[in-house]
């Protein structure tokens, strides 16, 4: 039997790649960036956006600082993927293509992966405001990403093991998604691993 994906009650197999490419802001744990400039690629997300539009989504994505410490500033070419920039910095400029997008459908696949843990504890407000009022989806081995969604499925082996709010998951006593937060919490595991 195949399943049936529904967005807000409409089959995305009915949908057209093109609405269901509008609908939906993607950050990934590696961001793809043109050989462009930093204002460019963030505005890939909405072509027409003014340059106060994507630098309001740079602010809010944390990138406004280090932009604006490069020799160019905006109009900074980043190199074919961004080689030219960290990956701390290639995940905010997609998290500010995503501001820009302001798309009702967010995925956020391991989103703040290359951030340290000062920019992620900033990130993390601006993303909770970026999540709200739309459906967002978290891929996260960090536990703190996921802290404030509304429902967390765990996997194991391609299965979900476990599903629940984090307090309902947190209240298991055996339950798997408690020892990796407990595990997190006495740092036995890296983030990320």
């Amino acid at each position: 039997d195949a399943g049936r994906i529904l967005i807000d009650g409409q089959n995305v197999a009915e949908a057209t790649q093109e609405s269901l490419r509008q609908a939906i802001a993607l950050v990934p744990q590696d961001p793809a960036l043109f050989h462009r400039s930093l204002s460019e690629n963030i505005a890939y997300a909405r072509p027409e956006a003014s340059q106060a539009e994507i630098e309001a989504a740079a602010r809010r994505a944390y990138a406004h600082d280090f932009i604006t410490r490069l020799p160019q500033g905006y109009e900074t070419l980043v190199g074919e993927r961004g080689v030219k920039l960290s990956g701390g910095e290639r995940q905010r400029v997609a998290l500010a293509r995503a501001f820009l997008a302001d798309a009702p459908i967010l995925i956020l696949d391991e989103a703040t992966s290359s951030l340290d843990s000062i920019t992620e504890t900033q990130i993390q407000e601006a993303i909770e405001e970026l999540m709200e009022g739309r459906t967002t989806i978290v891929i996260a081995h960090r536990l703190s990403t996921v802290r404030s969604v509304d429902r967390i499925l765990v996997f194991r082996d391609g299965a979900i093991v476990e599903q629940g709010s984090q307090a309902e998951l947190l209240a298991r006593h055996d339950g798997h998604f408690k020892k990796l937060h407990a595990m997190q919490v006495q740092g036995l595991i890296l983030d990320g691993s």
